[in-house]
């Protein structure tokens, strides 16, 4: 739940630009770093209603970063709600929960059938985030989280519609962007994407042809701006991302780049 904390925080930062808020959850069960934030429900809408008043009280714009961690999620983050992703791939290491540090859970990979709700609750989020007041919301497609998961070939081992193919592991991507920006308008949503970020046991075979590919399809949709994670945290795959996705992408392109740093 948001709280009054978050709003100070928040309106502090107000005379930045645009904000885009923490990872928030779309659906319950998917929470990644225990303590993030939610937009399914109308008691969350109301208390994400003191950061945007905060926000907009200082002349400032914010949109909602929403996501579904699949994998990522840790176990037993709500009532033992099932952990899900593209395949039945499991992200190396562990993960920090409530009561300490445990192994990553090997998800279960989503059905055909089940892909429609996970649309309907980026969508309906999208709906829940203008509601509670923000100026429009980010997809989070990057650092390996569910769309992420479905993106990527490593962890993405499907054989049927949503697996195999750049175009089959970009439908639910697409999927996505189509229902959102039918529910609030599209010059109300960006999008994030890290085709080279290793975060959370990630890794494509071809990022470049994933990136090109993607940034060429997106034009269709008119979003407010593609927000391009250029670098990997750890240094593992190593290309430059932002020439292909300035050449294909005819739209506003925001950049992130992330210094590397070995202890």
């Amino acid at each position: 739940m948001p709280n009054a904390l978050m709003a100070e925080y928040y309106s502090q930062r107000a005379t930045g630009g645009l904000l885009i808020s923490e990872c928030t959850m779309v659906a319950p069960g998917t929470s990644a770093f225990v303590n993030e934030p939610g937009i399914y429900n109308d008691a969350q809408i109301a208390a994400w209603r003191q950061v945007t008043d905060a926000v907009h009280a200082k002349g400032g714009r914010i949109f909602m970063q929403i996501w579904h961690a699949g994998r990522a999620a840790y176990p037993g983050a709500a009532d033992g709600a099932p952990i899900v992703s593209s395949s039945a791939t499991a992200i190396e290491g562990e993960i920090h929960t409530p009561q300490g540090k445990v192994p990553h859970a090997v998800p279960r990979a989503l059905t055909i059938e089940e892909i429609p709700g996970i649309v309907a609750a980026f969508a309906q989020g999208a709906r829940n985030a203008i509601a509670a007041g923000f100026d429009g919301v980010e997809v989070h497609g990057a650092n390996g989280y569910l769309i992420d998961q479905f993106l990527r070939d490593t962890p993405n081992q499907r054989t049927d519609a949503y697996g195999g193919s750049l175009e089959n592991r970009a439908r639910l991507l697409f999927e996505v962007l189509t229902a959102v920006t039918q529910a609030i308008g599209s010059e109300r949503v960006g999008l994030r994407l890290s085709p080279l970020n290793s975060f959370n046991s990630m890794k494509d075979s071809d990022p470049l042809a994933l990136i090109g590919f993607l940034a060429d399809r997106l034009n269709a949709f008119k979003l407010a701006y593609l927000h391009v994670m250029r670098a990997d945290f750890f240094g593992v795959q190593k290309a430059d991302v932002m020439p292909v996705a300035r050449e294909k992408y005819k739209g506003v392109l925001v950049a992130v780049r992330v210094k590397v740093v070995v202890a």
